[in-house]
């Protein structure tokens, strides 16, 4: 329940991000917004690029679709597929 309470906000945060660049906030608060955006999509990347390069060459690539998950839900989504992967080990043994 947390973790898509968790997505749910990130996409209002990410449509407020996009309402700032077709409809620009007053002065102060827009360059904030740009600011934000910027440093949210920097992490954003950085987090799914090191995640691909720490996979473990047997573990099966993620999927365009789960890259773009991992990069619009950040943390959340993380957290998601850590929980899935550790229910699959435990079926596994």
């Amino acid at each position: 329940m947390w973790i898509n309470l968790g997505r749910l906000i990130m996409l209002c945060v990410w449509a407020f991000m996009a309402l700032n660049l077709i409809q620009p906030f007053p002065r102060p608060l827009n360059i904030f917004i740009n600011v934000a955006l910027i440093f949210m999509v920097l992490m954003h990347g950085l987090q799914v690029t090191m995640l691909k390069s720490t996979l473990k060459k047997d573990h099966p690539k993620i999927s365009r679709m789960q890259e773009l998950r991992f990069f619009l839900f950040g943390v959340f989504e993380l957290l998601d597929w850590q929980k899935k992967q550790d229910a699959q080990k435990k079926e596994g043994k």
